[in-house]
Parts: structure tokens; C-alpha cells; sequence
């Protein structure tokens, strides 16, 4: 390295040539909001001049364009993009994103430590920068089965690996602010690093509670009321825009020159044909923009703001010293990237094919029982009926309560209402529980939906108006090894495999997303009436979320964190 520092110098001074110098363009400066005249030269992986003029080994004309510090996803769970961190790498790094901070807890949640030792061998691997959050909640609660259990002791052999940052997203917060035992041996081990949080709703002395444990950064603000408390009390506020949760909108008032400090962007969950036809990263500032946020307060909020958040000190500005994540736009409104660098890099094809890459992991994970038609049988006489209701763009569930009609015993769903059937089928093989209960929104007339990504445990759920259709899109999720389907009249419509832990496909993202659009176009051929199915289906198992959800073990008052009898 002393070498090459040497080299950083002599070429940030002037005195040889750039490796790389970007000719013409103009400079976004983060720190004024300025559009500066001036070439960038790089060495290696660094920036070591702005702002002069500069020779370079290699000199490439960007008159027109403006220049800015690559973008950084700092929430995420690849795996529910439903490719491997090679492919999640191709999909959107030529879009900008230059760095992503994961938690792999739905992997881990399936396959334990082996899934988290797959993906930091992945982050190893890949052009962009993949730092990973260590899995705190695995199982997320004592209200599911999950495929594989991490404690403290699970977690410390990784805490020191260079691609680690921290604790990921702590989702029991009723088990912080009641001192579990289990919980609380999680944060002290991480007292003095970055912790991530995830408390939906918290406010008040909860909230400070939850915070005086030392977590510092949290995604599940959905009101700019609730943002701003969290703010207040020294939370750096993710603003997320996922395939399902869609949050951008409501906190687009909190997104000022003034709280860029302390704000950044995620996406937790974003698909590859939501990708594809909307964009990750780079759509979140061009919509910002367009609904009147100023650019460098959604650019900071991108970068610099998003790096500060997290410890990545080496990275988020245009400026000599700093790590050369660079993204060349067209404009900052449109934020469509023509050239991106990576650690210096220039992003090519040809880049991506110099890749190492990890076998594949969890190939065995769907281990569910065979179904038949009774399977899905409910036979509860009750005059209401708890009834989970959709909100559409939002993770977060309404607990209705409806009478349902009753027919030789067994509880129905009534289409004339919207309301279905949903079960819950355990599919590690530890138990073979299943669990039916009923939900509002999904808009199906007939046949039904089904898949192994159901967060965090990711049991096998199934959304339908027809038992027969139910048990047949369930049990062909094992034939694939897990994934999408949708079935009707007795046949599959249409499906596609995630045989990797039961969360990832083994193609290409190319291919995963045009297998993507015939399952959604199913999904509508029944009745459908929401944009993404397939992730509105995956939260509705997640009994951290408010306010009724539904697991292996039965239907779950989250707001009580107890199962209903």
C-alpha cells in the first residue's frame, strides 16, 4: 500500500498522471449544494484531485454530465430481491448503488449460521460493496417456527469479520423494554458498535426506552409525526421505499436541507421487475425531486448522510482522499446513471465476469407435510371472527373483526367481502403445524397463491378462495424446492423456483424478473387487485409488524405479542 499511497499523492498533486481522470463534467458538492466545474482524477480506489485540472492515463469526456458520490442502501434483505448477492450485485450497481448494508436474516431464519457465512463469502466476491448486519432475531419471536435459531454465541464468531458493521435490525422491542435475557445479552455484546433498530410505532417513554439501549438507526417510520420523535431523540431515520412497504411519500415533508444530517434512504424489499420498471435507489431521489424535495437533501440523504450513519468513513463525497464511488448523471432530477466506478472500477459487463462466486446454500430447506383439501378446514363458531386487513403500500395490518358464514361446522370466507382464507404451513419439519385463518384485501375470486418467503421464518403461506387450489400450489412449492405459485381449477398458472433456502432463485435476474411478470399477470387472471401479491403475502406472517398477523402457531395480536386462543 505504501506504493500506492506514494502514487495517490504524486497524482492528487499533479505530478503523474491520473489512473483515471473524468474530463468536462461538473461536480454536485454535497457540502454547499454547488455544481462545481473541475476533473476528478483517480488512483486505485481512491479520488486524489477535484476541482483542477488534471492528465490522466486514462482520460474519459464527460461534458454534460454531473458527477456524484455513489448511493447507499443502508436496509436491505437480498434475498428478498429473490436472487443471490451476485445477481442482486449485477441488477443494481449500474444504477448507482455502489454500497449495500444487508441483514440476511430471512436466509439465516432458514439454514442458521450458514446462511450469514454464505453471504459474507459473497460480500467478498462481489463489485459493489455488500456490508452485512449481523441477524439479531432469529427467530424474530417465541410466536413462530423458524428453520434455525441464533443466539449471542452464534453471532460473536462474526462480529470481527471486515464486512460486518454491526447488529441488525432489533424487531423485539417488547422483549428490550421487558429486559429478556436473550435480548439483552445481544445488545451488551454490541454496547459501543452500530445496532439497528426496528420499533413500528414506538413513541414516548417506549421509545426511550428502546433507544437507551444504544440503537441508533431504524426504518419503520410511516408517518413524518413518528419520524420526527425518532429523530429527535437521536435515531438516524431510514426513509424506505420497497416493492410493499412505500414510505417515501408520507415522509417526503421530513426531507429538507435542514434533516439530511440525519436522514438516509432504504429499501428493505424491492423485487427485480419493481426494479426494472421503477428503479431502486435512483428512483427514490428522482420521485423525491419531483414531489419538490430539494436535490441536496436527497442526494445527501444517498450518500454522505447514509455513510455517517453507519461508520463507512471513507465514503459519500466527491473529494480527494475519498473512496471513488462515483456515479455520472444525466441530470440531478432525472438521476439516471451513464457510468458508475466502484472502488474505481468502471462498471462494465466485462467487470462482473471477472467474479469469483459461492456455491449455492440451503438447496433442501422445503420440508412440508402433504396437503389435502381438509388441511385448510376451519372449524372455530364464533359470532366475529378476527379478520386480517390489508393496507395497501404498507407491512403494517389492520385487525378487523367480521361474522362469517358457517357451513356443517366449518368457518368460510365470503368473496363477496374480500375475504379469504390464509394458512400458515410450518416447512422446516420440525412440527408440521398449520394454521388457517382468514384475511382482507387480496381481492381473488378463485384459485389461490402461494410461497416459501414468509418473513421472518418463512414458512410456506398460502392466500386462496379454494381449498383444492390451496392444497395444490402449497404442495408444489415442495416439488420446486419453494418459491412463487399460482394455481387454479386444479392446475398451476404459473410459478416460479427459489430452490435456494426456499428464498432465492439460481438464474439470472434477467430471468427472475420475466418469470416475475406471468406470475403477477396469474395473480390479476384471479381476481387480484395488489401491485406486488407475493411480498403483501410474505409480511402478513411477520408478527412484529401492527397489528394482526398470522404464523404457524396461530393468528397474532402483535400489539398484545400473544397468539389469540
Amino acid at each position: 500500500m505504501t506504493d500506492r499511497l506514494g502514487d495517490m499523492i504524486d497524482q492528487g498533486a499533479g505530478r503523474q498522471p491520473a489512473d483515471i481522470v473524468l474530463k468536462g463534467g461538473k461536480l454536485f458538492d454535497l457540502t454547499t449544494g454547488a455544481l462545481r466545474d473541475g476533473d476528478i482524477a483517480i488512483c486505485g480506489d481512491r479520488i486524489v484531485g477535484t476541482l483542477e485540472s488534471y492528465t490522466g492515463i486514462r482520460e474519459i469526456d464527460i461534458s454534460g454530465k454531473i458527477v456524484v458520490p455513489g448511493f447507499i442502501d443502508t436496509h436491505l434483505h437480498i434475498e428478498s430481491s429473490l436472487v443471490t448477492p451476485h445477481e442482486f450485485d449485477r441488477c443494481v450497481l449500474p444504477r448507482g448503488i455502489t454500497t449495500a448494508i444487508c441483514d440476511p436474516h430471512e436466509i439465516a431464519n432458514v439454514i442458521g449460521a450458514t446462511g450469514i457465512q454464505y453471504f459474507l463469502d459473497c460480500s467478498e466476491q462481489t463489485i459493489m460493496d455488500i456490508r452485512v448486519q449481523l441477524s439479531s432475531c432469529v427467530p424474530a419471536t417465541h410466536l413462530e417456527t423458524a428453520g434455525a435459531r441464533l443466539d449471542i454465541e452464534d453471532l460473536l464468531p462474526f462480529r470481527d469479520h471486515p464486512q460486518v458493521i454491526g447488529l441488525a435490525e432489533f424487531m423485539n422491542f417488547p422483549g428490550v423494554l421487558a429486559k429478556d435475557p436473550v435480548c439483552l445479552a445481544k445488545l451488551e455484546a454490541f454496547q459501543g458498535g452500530h445496532i439497528d433498530g426496528h420499533a413500528p410505532l414506538l413513541r414516548g417513554l417506549g421509545l426511550n426506552g428502546y433507544l437507551a439501549a444504544g440503537i441508533r438507526t431504524e426504518h419503520e417510520s410511516t408517518t413524518a409525526e413518528e419520524a420526527l420523535e425518532k429523530m429527535s431523540k437521536g435515531m438516524h431515520v431510514l426513509v424506505r421505499e420497497g416493492s410493499v412497504s412505500r414510505d417515501l411519500d408520507a415522509l417526503i415533508p421530513i426531507i429538507t436541507e435542514r434533516n439530511s444530517p440525519f436522514l438516509a434512504l432504504c429499501t428493505d424489499d424491492r423485487n427485480p421487475l419493481d426494479i426494472a420498471e421503477h428503479g431502486h435507489l435512483d428512483y427514490m431521489i428522482r420521485h423525491a425531486i419531483s414531489r419538490g424535495v430539494e436535490p441536496l437533501a436527497i442526494y445527501r440523504a444517498a450518500s454522505i448522510s447514509a455513510a455517517r450513519a453507519f461508520g463507512l468513513t471513507d465514503r459519500g463525497l466527491v473529494a480527494p482522499g475519498w473512496r471513488a464511488d462515483l456515479v455520472v448523471l444525466d441530470s440531478l432530477e432525472d438521476c439516471n446513471a451513464e457510468m458508475v466506478f466502484s472502488a474505481g472500477r468502471h462498471v462494465t459487463d466485462e467487470l462482473f465476469a471477472t467474479r469469483a462466486t459461492t456455491a449455492p446454500v440451503g438447496m433442501d430447506s422445503v420440508r412440508a407435510p402433504l396437503l389435502a383439501s381438509e388441511s385448510f378446514a376451519v372449524r372455530r363458531n364464533r359470532i366475529a371472527t378476527s379478520v386480517i386487513g390489508i393496507v395497501p403500500g404498507k407491512i403494517i395490518t389492520e385487525h378487523r373483526k367480521f361474522e362469517l358464514p358457517i357451513e356443517n361446522g366449518e368457518t368460510r370466507g365470503d368473496l363477496s367481502r374480500d375475504i379469504l382464507k390464509i394458512t400458515v404451513i410450518e416447512r422446516h419439519g420440525r412440527n408440521g403445524n398449520i394454521t388457517t385463518g382468514f384475511v382482507q384485501g387480496f381481492g381473488l375470486k378463485r384459485g389461490a397463491i402461494a410461497s416459501t418467503v414468509g418473513h421472518d421464518s418463512h414458512n410456506i403461506c398460502v392466500v386462496g378462495a379454494e381449498e383444492a387450489d390451496m392444497a395444490l400450489a402449497a404442495n408444489r412449492l415442495s416439488e420446486i424446492r419453494g418459491g412463487f405459485v399460482v394455481a387454479a381449477d386444479g392446475e398451476v398458472l404459473a410459478e416460479i423456483a427459489l430452490p435456494i433456502a426456499g428464498l432465492m432463485s439460481d438464474l439470472s435476474f434477467e430471468q427472475v424478473r420475466e418469470k416475475l411478470t406471468p406470475l403477477r399477470a396469474a395473480a390479476k387472471q384471479l381476481g387480484g387487485t395488489l401491485d406486488e401479491p407475493f411480498l403483501q403475502l410474505a409480511f402478513l406472517a411477520l408478527p412484529v409488524i401492527p397489528h394482526l398477523k398470522i404464523s404457524d402457531m396461530g393468528m397474532v395480536d402483535v400489539d398484545a405479542f400473544a397468539l389469540i386462543e
